[in-house]
């Protein structure tokens, strides 16, 4: 709006400069390019991460296998780092030794994250596990991969008007350093004889 406020001002105005219509042009093409060009890159990119992440996410659902695991005894005091998969509030407690069955059918033993409080032998929690039975993060489910998506197109549309943005503002900068400079010359030209009775006559 203000690049238009701009090119509405300088239409007529007497004192007008030629970098001064031309800054507000190029303020009006500036906007143009980010009320188009933004929206189009982050619905492209936010299309493609879409895809993708859906991809993964069908493709973690058929390779992973919740399955109910055992206890065997519980390993260390200190509360482990919480897994990067885990839902806030819902972090892993403790430290196990634990035995399972893998979807294969052989048996597996091995150190989990449980989510037990105080885990005693015999105790039952579940974890994820891939075909052979090795221990894997939770599949990633729809709404989050969606989530995901959502952000990265934003963050397109943000990164595309920042670009735009800032070519705007390099482009000025150089005008304004051209305009400068023609103002030294200027002063160069008239500093000798400045202040001289007949100067200019």
């Amino acid at each position: 709006m203000r690049a238009i406020s701009g090119l509405w001002r300088w239409r007529h105005n007497p004192l007008r400069r030629t970098t001064d219509l031309a800054e507000a042009w190029l303020a009006l093409g500036a906007l143009l390019l980010i009320a188009v060009a933004a929206p189009v890159a982050g619905s492209f990119v936010g299309t493609a991460a879409q895809d993708a992440l859906q991809r993964s996410v069908r493709a973690q659902q058929q390779s992973r296998h919740l399955i109910t695991a055992t206890v065997v005894r519980k390993l260390g005091d200190a509360v482990p780092e919480p897994a990067p998969d885990a839902p806030l509030g819902q972090d892993p407690r403790s430290r196990v030794l634990a035995e399972w069955t893998s979807p294969d059918g052989t048996r597996q033993h091995g150190p989990a994250l449980s989510r037990l409080t105080s885990p005693h032998p015999g105790d039952h929690f579940t974890l994820w596990t891939d075909a052979h039975g090795r221990v894997v993060a939770r599949p990633l489910d729809s709404v989050t991969a969606t989530t995901h998506a959502v952000l990265a197109g934003f963050g397109a549309a943000l990164l595309t008007a920042g670009v735009v943005e800032g070519a705007r503002r390099m482009i000025v900068w150089r005008m304004v350093r051209r305009r400068y400079a023609r103002w030294d010359q200027a002063w160069d030209r008239a500093g000798p004889d400045w202040g001289k009775a007949g100067t200019g006559s």
